[in-house]
C-alpha cells in the first residue's frame, strides 16, 4: 500500500521536545472480524449484555445474553442459532434483527443504541456480512488493558482531556479501543467523558475515569482544581512518612491539612483507638500535666504495651473470622478459638505466621484450636470467598456466575481458587464434641458454566505444583509472600482504617480496579512498611498515630471541606458498641454481666457473636455470619436514641449503691468536684466555666441533690461528645 512507510513525529511543548519514530506496514491487511475480541466488545459498549437488558438471568423477550461476555460460546450460538436464525442475516446484513432493532426501525424494548455509521454497528455489520463465522482456535487473547494518561490534573472548569485505551494481546500485539471500551466517569460533576475518550473538567475535586474492554478494567484518576489555584503551606512540617506522601496529594489538590487536635481530644482519641477504652481520670490529668514536648510519642509507646491492645485486634480479628457458636462449633471449641486467637496477638505474633496457621490448620479443633477456621465455614466456595476477602480484600462473590463486571475476576479465576479448599476431611475424634480436620486428598472443584473440573491456582497469579502437599498449605505460603500483592497491603489498610476512620481503598474488604485507593503510593509503602517491620502491626500503629495526619482535628480548612478521601481532617466516628458499654461502665464505675465471662469483664471481651446483650445488639455489634466487614453497622438509629434517653443501661447503672456518684457523695465530694471529675472521666477535658457554673447552679437549686446529680450524668452520658470519638 501507498500508505505503508517510515518517519517520525515531533512534539513541541513550553520548549520541550521529543521525536517519536513511526513505521506504518500493512495498511491496506483488513483482517476479518473477530466475534470474541470485536463483537463482543460492541455488543458490551451498547450494553445489550448488561443485567438490565439481554444479560439479565432471564433475558429480555426470548433474547438473552451472558452478563458482560461472561460467555461467548453461549453468545455465539444464540445471535447464530436461535429464533430460527432470524437475528442474523447473511445474505442480506441489513434484515438481521440484530440491527434493525438497535437502529429503531422494528419495535426494540431498549430503543435505539445504534447510529448507522458508527463504530459498532459497522462493526457488527460487517460481521454479519462477513458470514458471521466463529473464532478459529489459536485466536489471540486479551491478556491487558491500559488506560492513557492513568493520571492527570484539569486545571479549572471547562478544561478538557483526551483518554486512550490500548488492549495488549497474547500474541504480543496492542490496540487502541478507545472507542469500543465503556468509559464513565465516578463523578459526572467532576469530570465527565465521552463515548470517543474526551473528558470534560466541572466542579473542584477527584474522581476517577473507568475503561473496560473484555474482562478487563483500568481507572485514571482525575483531579480538577480551580483557575489559578496555588499549592498551600501545611501547618506543621511532615511529621513521618505518612504525612509526606499526604502532603504531596494535598499540594495536587491544592488543599490544607488541618491543625493538630489538642491534648483533651487527642488523649481521649488515643486511648479509645488504642485500647478500646477511656482514660482515667488521673491518666487524663497525668498527660496533661506533663510538660515533655514529646509527650504524644511517649504516650503512644506505653500504650502499646498494654494488654488491652490484644482485646481490641482479638475482637476485630474474632469478626473477620466470624467466631459465633453454631450448630457445628459449639461453646468449647468458640472458646479455645477465640483465646488462640487473643493470645496469638497478646504475644505479638507476626500476622503472615497467625495466617498461615489458620489456612494450613489440622487437627482436632481443642487441641488445635486454629482448627476451627474449617468448621464455622464448611462449603467450600463460600470458603474460598472468606479467604479472598479477609486476607486480601477481594470481593469475589459475583464471579461464582458471571465474570466480574468491575474487575479482572473470572469464573475460571473463582473455581480455580476455590479447589484449594476441595480436599478438606472432617471426622469425629474420640471425644464426640471434638472434630478433626485433616487432608482428604481427594475432592475437585467445577465450573459452574461448564462442570469441568478446575486446576487450583493462585488470584492473578500462577498454578502451582501440588504434588504430595496439602493444598491448603500451598496456598497459605502464597498467600503470605511477596508474591501475592494484596496480603500485606490489605493488612495495612485495614489497621489504617481503624485508626483513621476509613481505608484508603474503602471499603477496606472490596478492592477492585473500580474502586482505587485514595493515595496508591501510601497504602503501596504501608504495606511495604509492615512486611519491612515482619508483619508486626504495633510498629505500624506506631508510625500512624505519631503523624499530623492521625492526631489533625476533625474541623476541616476552608479549602478541605469537599474533600472526604484524602485525610485532611480527622473523622467524627460513633464508638463501637462494645468500646462504648465499657465506656459507660468506666464513667460509672460499674460492672455489666456477660454470659460466659467472670464479673469485670469488658465488652470488647464477648467472644461469641451471638452475645445476647441488648446493648451491643442494638448499637450494631456484628452476629458475625459473614466475612463483611458492612456487619458492623455505625450508623445512629432511633432505638439507640431511646435506649441512651432511658433504657436500662443508665438506670441499672444509676442504681448501683456502689456506682461512682455515689462514691463521691459518700464521701463528702463538693458538686463542683464531682462535675469536674465526671468530665474528665467522660470527656476527657475539664468544664468551661459557663458549663460549670450552669451544672453547679442547677444542682444546688435542686430539692434532691443526688437526683439532680443524676441528671448531669444523665445529660453528660447523652452527649454526642460522649457518644463520639472526635
Amino acid at each position: 500500500s501507498d500508505l505503508d512507510g517510515e518517519g517520525k513525529m515531533t512534539f513541541t511543548h513550553e520548549g520541550q521536545t521529543v521525536e517519536v519514530p513511526l513505521k506504518v506496514a500493512n495498511a491496506a491487511v483488513n483482517p476479518p472480524m473477530s466475534f470474541r475480541n470485536d463483537i463482543q466488545a460492541a455488543i458490551m459498549r451498547a450494553g445489550c449484555n448488561t443485567g438490565a437488558c439481554h444479560g439479565s438471568a432471564q433475558g429480555k423477550n426470548g433474547f438473552r445474553l451472558s452478563l458482560f461476555g461472561y460467555d461467548p460460546p453461549h453468545d455465539y450460538i444464540a445471535l447464530t442459532r436461535e429464533a430460527r436464525g432470524r437475528r442474523l442475516d447473511t445474505a442480506n446484513p441489513d434484515s438481521s434483527l440484530m440491527l434493525s432493532k438497535p437502529l429503531g426501525l422494528v419495535d426494540h424494548e431498549g430503543g435505539q443504541v445504534f447510529e448507522r455509521g458508527d463504530l459498532t454497528y459497522s462493526m457488527m455489520r460487517r460481521w454479519i456480512e462477513e458470514g458471521a463465522t466463529d473464532d478459529p482456535n489459536d485466536l489471540p487473547e486479551v491478556t491487558g488493558l491500559e488506560i492513557l494518561p492513568n493520571a492527570t490534573v484539569m486545571e479549572g472548569a471547562g478544561a478538557t482531556q483526551q483518554y486512550v485505551v490500548m488492549a495488549k494481546y497474547s500474541d504480543g500485539t496492542d490496540r487502541d479501543v478507545t472507542e469500543l471500551a465503556v468509559l464513565s466517569s465516578v463523578d459526572d460533576s467532576i469530570v465527565s467523558v465521552d463515548g470517543k475518550g474526551l473528558s470534560t473538567s466541572g466542579k473542584r475535586g477527584e474522581a476517577y475515569i473507568m475503561a473496560r474492554f473484555s474482562t478487563f478494567a483500568v481507572v485514571s484518576n482525575v483531579i480538577s482544581i480551580p483557575n489559578d489555584s496555588q499549592p498551600l503551606a501545611q501547618p506543621n512540617p511532615p511529621a513521618n512518612f505518612i504525612d509526606e506522601y499526604l502532603y504531596e496529594k494535598y499540594k495536587k489538590l491544592r488543599i490544607q491539612q488541618s491543625n493538630k487536635a489538642d491534648d483533651d481530644t487527642f488523649v481521649r482519641r488515643v486511648y479509645i483507638d488504642i485500647l478500646g477504652i477511656l482514660p482515667t481520670v488521673d491518666e487524663t490529668k497525668a498527660f496533661f500535666a506533663n510538660e515533655d514536648p514529646n509527650k504524644r510519642a511517649v504516650l503512644i509507646d506505653q500504650l502499646l504495651e498494654r494488654p488491652e491492645l490484644a482485646d481490641v485486634w482479638a475482637m476485630k480479628w474474632a469478626e473477620l473470622l466470624q467466631v459465633r457458636s453454631t450448630p457445628e462449633l459449639e461453646a468449647k471449641g468458640m472458646h479455645r478459638y477465640n483465646d488462640w486467637l487473643r493470645l496469638s496477638i497478646q504475644e505479638n505474633r507476626p500476622m503472615d505466621e497467625i495466617t498461615r496457621e489458620l489456612l494450613a490448620a489440622e487437627g482436632g479443633n481443642f487441641s488445635s484450636p486454629q482448627a476451627n477456621f474449617y468448621l464455622i465455614e464448611r462449603d467450600q466456595n463460600l470458603m474460598a470467598e472468606n479467604v479472598a476477602q479477609v486476607f486480601m480484600g477481594i470481593r469475589m462473590q459475583c464471579a461464582q456466575c458471571h465474570n466480574h463486571p468491575f474487575d479482572q475476576w473470572t469464573m475460571d479465576d473463582y473455581y480455580s481458587f476455590s479447589a484449594f479448599f476441595a480436599q478438606i476431611g472432617r471426622k469425629q475424634s474420640s471425644d464426640p464434641r471434638e472434630t478433626i480436620i485433616y487432608n482428604s486428598g481427594s475432592g475437585e472443584s467445577r465450573n459452574l458454566r461448564d462442570n469441568g473440573v478446575m486446576k487450583p491456582k493462585f488470584l492473578g497469579g500462577a498454578t502451582p505444583d501440588l504434588a504430595g502437599r496439602d493444598r491448603r498449605a500451598v496456598l497459605s505460603e502464597w498467600l503470605t509472600s511477596t508474591d501475592n500483592p494484596w496480603f500485606a497491603q490489605n493488612l495495612a489498610n485495614r489497621i489504617w482504617a481503624h485508626f483513621m476512620g476509613k481505608g484508603i481503598i474503602e471499603p477496606v474488604d472490596d478492592v477492585r480496579v473500580s474502586n482505587p485507593p485514595s493515595n496508591p503510593e501510601l497504602l503501596n509503602v504501608l504495606g511495604k512498611k509492615l512486611v519491612e517491620y515482619e508483619y508486626d502491626m504495633k510498629k505500624l500503629i506506631r508510625d500512624i498515630c505519631n503523624s499530623n495526619t492521625y492526631q489533625a482535628a476533625t474541623t476541616p480548612t476552608e479549602t478541605a471541606k469537599s474533600d472526604s478521601r484524602n485525610f485532611a481532617y480527622a473523622q467524627v466516628r460513633r464508638l463501637p458498641s462494645e468500646v462504648l458499654l465499657d465506656a459507660y461502665s468506666r464513667v460509672t464505675d460499674t460492672d455489666v454481666k456477660f454470659a460466659a465471662l467472670p464479673i469485670g469483664s469488658r465488652a470488647i471481651q464477648v467472644a461469641n457473636g451471638a452475645s445476647g446483650n441488648y446493648f451491643l445488639d442494638v448499637f450494631g455489634r456484628p452476629s458475625r455470619e459473614s466475612a463483611c466487614t458492612c456487619e458492623r453497622r455505625n450508623e445512629p438509629t432511633l432505638a439507640q436514641v431511646l435506649h441512651l434517653i432511658n433504657g436500662d443501661t443508665f438506670n441499672n447503672a444509676m442504681g448501683k449503691n456502689d456506682n461512682r456518684l455515689n462514691q463521691r457523695l459518700t464521701a463528702e465530694w463538693t458538686n463542683e468536684a464531682i462535675i469536674e471529675d465526671l468530665y474528665l472521666a467522660a470527656f476527657q477535658r475539664n468544664p468551661k466555666p459557663e458549663e460549670m457554673q450552669a451544672l453547679a447552679t442547677y444542682v444546688t437549686e435542686s430539692e434532691d441533690r443526688k437526683a439532680a446529680l443524676e441528671d448531669v450524668y444523665w445529660s453528660v452520658l447523652n452527649a454526642k461528645e460522649f457518644v463520639f470519638s472526635h
